[in-house]
């Protein structure tokens, strides 16, 4: 890399505070990661349940989605700007064929990498515009999060079940203090219920409320006014010290969904599963 090149990158990531994390390499490897195991879990699942057929994708058309609300209501759906427009979560769809050979979703699985004090502090790097603090301010790189989650609970809606499983890491996604030692021994504290850190409360508006680190696949429905109301709860799972994510861990969350989703779609699935076991 040229030296002029070098330099302007420094000053990139000092004007931005270090928030080029967000968007960066981590982040970046993070998305891949959940795309790659995504596809294992294709394959995992192919073997645990060879009577069914799966397939994966990595988007879901917005057209799509309007025909799924029309079919429940013809006056939901009718709103379209841009013909090719599509969601694309990190780590895309799986589906399992029915017995009516229509596609079913079974798990749908979007990363999220951010905030990099931890890393930072045990660097010895400080942040901020004049390089003299522990920690950055956080960003608002998860927004995105919420639209995917709203479309996949819109194409979903005549479902009795939400596979959307969002995984989180980085010291904005904190559950509890953690303490970091910097190269010099010095100690710091990263509170989780710092506001200006901790973006956690802005996920849980996607689960209404409901506990993180549990599998929230089967809806809950609740009574309002002598109204049953169906609500579609993201599973919202993060890394307590904002540590990254293994794989192996990653991986058993995302089955645990997926058999989930399958076990709510038995009626559906039942005369694959009966001529499997006649064979």
């Amino acid at each position: 890399m040229k030296k002029n090149q070098t330099g302007r990158l420094t000053i990139q990531h000092k004007e931005s505070q270090g928030v080029v994390g967000i968007f960066g390499q981590q982040a970046q490897e993070h998305d891949l990661e959940v795309q790659n195991n995504s596809i294992k879990v294709k394959k995992l699942l192919e073997a645990e349940f060879p009577m069914f057929e799966f397939r994966y994708r990595s988007d879901l058309t917005k057209k799509e989605i309007n025909e799924s609300l029309q079919k429940i209501d013809p006056e939901l759906g009718q709103t379209l700007f841009v013909e090719s427009a599509n969601i694309k979560p990190d780590g895309g769809l799986i589906e399992v064929k029915d017995d009516n050979n229509k596609w079913r979703v079974v798990l749908v699985s979007e990363a999220k990498h951010q905030g990099k004090d931890i890393e930072n502090i045990r660097a010895g790097v400080l942040v901020g515009k004049n390089n003299d603090q522990d920690l950055m301010v956080a960003g608002n790189a998860i927004e995105r999060s919420h639209k995917n989650i709203s479309e996949i609970a819109n194409f979903m809606l005549g479902e009795s079940y939400f596979p959307y499983v969002l995984f989180l890491e980085g010291s904005n996604f904190l559950t509890h203090d953690v303490v970091v030692t910097r190269p010099d021994g010095r100690m710091v504290t990263l509170s989780y219920n710092n506001g200006a850190l901790n973006r956690l409360d802005r996920l849980t508006a996607a689960n209404f409320g409901l506990p993180i680190n549990t599998n929230l696949c089967e809806n809950k429905f609740v009574s309002i006014n002598n109204l049953n109301i169906m609500l579609q709860a993201a599973s919202i799972y993060t890394q307590p010290d904002g540590e990254h994510w293994r794989d192996e861990d990653m991986i058993k969350v995302m089955l645990e969904v997926s058999r989930t989703s399958l076990k709510m779609l038995g009626k559906d699935l039942f005369q694959q599963l009966k001529n499997f076991k006649q064979k």
